[in-house]
């Protein structure tokens, strides 16, 4: 057993939360954000901060007491167990982060060709993104000490920037800018938008992937979640407001491949917009790296082969090798074939129905695990009503997310009951004998 003054402390786990969530999210879907809700963007964020603390409450609970670098897949398992629907959705989480990395290399993209003032053509933008995306495969397949070094000056770049667009951005913002619509379509639109920028938030999950080497998890998990969504939440809101306050909706509208950048025109100028542009290539680079690094390879092992690797590094993918690049190709394809709104619904989609299933086993795990009855099935009720929104957002405005987004899951469902059938693969839960370093590894690779 590892010394308490050798585990994470709860500044320690915040800081791994909040330079995950603050990451391509808030460079890559601002104009998104904009073109779905106008004026009440700030707003959408607020109510996805709100969404987000909803299925904190059931990590918070679960993550106190089940630990495993498993995360929600492990929490699924103990509510439901190993059947054709927690394989599936194990699946489903190695999918998203296919679908995330898609989004990266899609932003990564347009802020490249912007700060480079080149066209933003689909011929450039696609080259650009299989570029990308084959440049840190190829980095993950050899490896790169050089690069899990430089996430600590990664965050603190991106999260520099963001603090310094927000505190000489707000003297100049226009109040008509930010002026609330409260007409009933505005409202639905607003609430369509919070359901879409809800994925901005979903790193707080990380916390219980590395609960097994935190102090006291306990206490220590709770707290740093919701810590960890009340400090994004503030910075979110505060950049949505100083951007949307100083380049106004149709101005996010037209830039929003890189709409972050060009809000800060405004008040610094062609300055502010290399800055802002160059922060958001590292915040993007970072994340393509880090996903592929630590979130992609674990999930594809698991869906694969019913558990989790012993050692967290990148050498697990010379174990499994054709996840690597199955993950870059799929990853690239729904980059070229979806747009920004197409990829972030297709993201907050696969998110909500893993989430719905870790709120329904934490209704089921009630007396082994803490939780008010009442609270779940609230929780439970919002989130199955945002996933509604969603949907039919999709249905209105995006055929082709909605008959993806479901098409998906039916595949998945189906790949996996024939792939159990001939594998016999079960889902196992983690057997803990002593504890992973799995969260000491995170925070040695953040060096945060």
């Amino acid at each position: 057993m590892k010394k308490n003054n050798q585990k994470l402390g709860l500044w320690e786990t915040v800081s791994i939360a909040v330079g995950t969530m603050i990451g391509a999210g808030i460079f890559s879907i601002l104009g998104v954000g904009a073109q779905i809700c106008h004026n009440n963007l700030y707003i959408a964020f607020a109510i996805a901060a709100l969404v987000s603390l909803s299925v904190a409450y059931s990590y918070a609970k679960l993550g106190a007491v089940y630990v495993s670098n498993a995360g929600p897949i492990e929490f699924i398992l103990r509510g439901i167990g190993d059947n054709a629907v927690t394989g599936t959705l194990s699946i489903l989480m190695w999918f998203s982060y296919v679908i995330s990395i898609s989004l990266f290399a899609k932003a990564f993209a347009g802020y490249f060709l912007a700060l480079f003032h080149l066209p933003l053509t689909p011929l450039l933008i696609g080259i650009i993104e299989v570029l990308v995306v084959a440049f840190f495969t190829a980095l993950n397949f050899f490896g790169s000490k050089a690069v899990g070094k430089a996430e600590f000056w990664i965050v603190l770049i991106k999260l520099s920037i963001l603090l310094s667009f927000v505190v000489l951005g707000i003297w100049s913002i226009k109040p008509e800018f930010l002026k609330p619509l409260f007409s009933s379509k505005d409202i639905i639109n607003t609430f369509s938008a919070a359901a879409v920028l809800f994925l901005t938030y979903m790193g707080f999950g990380l916390i219980t992937n590395a609960s097994e080497n935190i102090e006291n998890p306990k206490e220590t998990v709770p707290k740093a979640i919701y810590l960890s969504i009340l400090i994004v939440a503030f910075v979110y809101i505060s950049v949505a407001v100083t951007a949307l306050g100083n380049l106004g909706v149709e101005g996010l509208i037209k830039a929003k491949e890189y709409a972050l950048a060009e809000a800060a025109k405004p008040f610094l100028g062609e300055i502010g917009f290399t800055l802002v542009a160059i922060g958001a290539l590292f915040s993007t680079s970072s994340a393509i790296n880090a996903t592929l690094y630590g979130g992609a390879n674990v999930a594809y092992v698991l869906a694969k082969k019913g558990h989790l690797p012993e050692i967290f590094e990148r050498k697990v993918w010379f174990q499994e090798p054709e996840g690597l690049y199955i993950t870059a190709i799929l990853s690239v394809l729904f980059a070229l074939f979806f747009d920004l709104n197409g990829i972030s619904s297709l993201i907050s989609f696969v998110f909500l129905v893993i989430y719905l299933f870790v709120i329904f086993s934490h209704y089921r795990l009630l007396g082994k695990v803490e939780g008010k009855k009442v609270w779940v099935i609230f929780n439970f009720i919002v989130i199955f009503s945002v996933f509604l929104v969603l949907v039919m957002y999709q249905w209105k405005t995006q055929k082709d997310s909605f008959y993806t987004s479901f098409g998906v899951v039916i595949v998945s469902f189906i790949f996996e009951n024939i792939y159990r059938s001939i594998t016999h693969r079960q889902i196992k839960e983690r057997n803990i004998k002593e504890p992973f370093s799995l969260g000491k590894r995170i925070f040695k690779f953040l060096k945060i």
